[in-house]
């Protein structure tokens, strides 16, 4: 059988703050394979491709990650990076019902942690993890807030959190991962050994004269769905106030790209890069359909 020609890209982790650090990133293909970091995105991506008559068709990649959990704020960010996160793209824009959602739910506030705390607690509050969603959702925030529908998954309701905060003037973003490890906060909230499906994208928003400040609202709503808890219990009022400053760091981030081409892609952009993502010469593959796709992403703790 003639396989056609074939390119993947597989988004890695990368150094994060001071809590996240690549101690080693390698792999074992059968053709040239290699990382880069996608444009201004600076995304880091291992991509490899295959010519009509590649035969083997595999990659492994490995990656060693330390990681500590991250509480509180962490103060350094030039002017050009937070300019970046305070302009739009596609799926986020700041403008329109973005803008006047963000100026309804700020209101009179002035001062950027009452801003960014408003914003989460309306985003907690309205939005809401939907079972069915597809992988992590899309983040298209334009059509969740035009629609009404405020259902989704992480990719949806940390997306919002980021666009009506950048629409207040804060600079935020998301960061594309995955879980890797099991939880000690709570149960849903952890994945170990086979996390193929593990993937999550967390938030931040820079507080003026504080710095970076981790946020999580998506993980409320989770806990909410999956552990079946009322939204006004003592636990999700717990989690709700931890996950507004906290990230427990069972869980590695890739990048904090949207809206972008990858290099060399041809069916691009994309919204993001949180799974292994190829294209063929039918096509792009189905990202959120591991089995087809034939890929496996496992962690183990060391």
């Amino acid at each position: 059988m003639r396989l056609g020609p074939a390119r993947l890209w597989v988004p890695v982790p990368q150094d994060a703050l001071d809590y996240q650090r690549v101690v080693d990133l390698g792999w074992r293909s059968p053709v040239s394979t290699r990382v880069l970091w996608a444009g201004t995105s600076r995304a880091p991506i291992v991509t490899a491709a295959w010519s009509d008559s590649t035969p083997a068709r595999e990659v492994e990649i490995t990656a060693r990650i330390m990681t500590r959990d991250r509480s509180g704020y962490y103060p350094d960010a030039s002017r050009e990076e937070l300019a970046e996160f305070l302009r739009p793209t596609a799926s986020s824009p700041i403008d329109g019902i973005v803008l006047m959602t963000a100026q309804k739910i700020v209101g009179s506030r002035t001062a950027p942690l009452d801003k960014a705390r408003a914003i989460y607690d309306w985003v907690v509050d309205n939005a809401f993890r939907r079972a069915e969603t597809r992988g992590c959702g899309l983040g298209d925030i334009t059509f969740m807030l035009e629609s009404g529908d405020l259902g989704g998954k992480c990719a949806d309701i940390n997306s919002l959190y980021v666009g009506l905060s950048r629409a207040a003037g804060l600079p935020a973003r998301d960061f594309f991962g995955i879980r890797v490890a099991d939880s000690k906060v709570s149960k849903s909230l952890g994945k170990a050994g086979d996390v193929t499906k593990a993937q999550h994208c967390r938030a931040e928003v820079f507080i003026e004269g504080r710095g970076w400040l981790p946020v999580d609202p998506a993980d409320v709503r989770k806990v909410v769905l999956e552990e079946q808890v009322p939204v006004d219990s003592d636990k999700v009022k717990a989690l709700r106030e931890r996950l507004f400053g906290n990230w427990e760091m069972n869980w590695v981030g890739f990048n904090y790209a949207r809206d972008f081409t990858l290099p060399e892609q041809k069916e691009g952009p994309i919204g993001f890069l949180m799974y292994p993502y190829a294209e063929t010469s039918d096509g792009s593959k189905d990202s959120l359909t591991p089995e087809t796709f034939a890929y496996t992403i496992s962690s183990k703790e060391i």
